[in-house]
């Protein structure tokens, strides 16, 4: 399953971005990851098959919301209320299970090129 993220861009902070995810094949899982400038990637959140289950770092819950489309093999990471502290490079990941919690990207067998979010004060 090849993976490619696009929508990223500069942005003032309050502000939002919708970032997607296209897919060439179907997976169980598909995870949104980003990565800072100096640290480590950290795990965004993620979204079951059906789209019935999300689950989210704490820092994002509430202004970030996974969504997706099977039909297009597409899946959505809308970015509201953005902070500088958002910034990072994102990317999408799947995984042929879901586990509903996991947050460790070895769980997710694929990942796409990164998008880059700015967030400017």
């Amino acid at each position: 399953v090849q993976l490619q993220a696009s929508g990223g861009g500069l942005v003032q902070a309050g502000g939002s971005l919708r970032l997607s995810c296209t897919a060439s094949g179907d997976t169980a899982a598909t995870g949104w990851f980003r990565q800072a400038p100096g640290q480590e990637r950290e795990f965004v959140g993620a979204i079951n098959w059906s789209g019935e289950s999300t689950y989210y770092t704490d820092a994002v819950e509430g202004r970030f919301t996974i969504s997706r489309d099977n039909v297009k093999n597409m899946a959505y990471l809308q970015l509201n209320s953005l902070q500088p502290d958002d910034t990072a490079v994102y990317y999408c990941a799947a995984g042929h299970t879901f586990y509903r919690g996991a947050r460790g990207p070895d769980l997710f067998d694929y990942w796409g090129q990164g998008t880059l979010v700015t967030v400017s004060s």
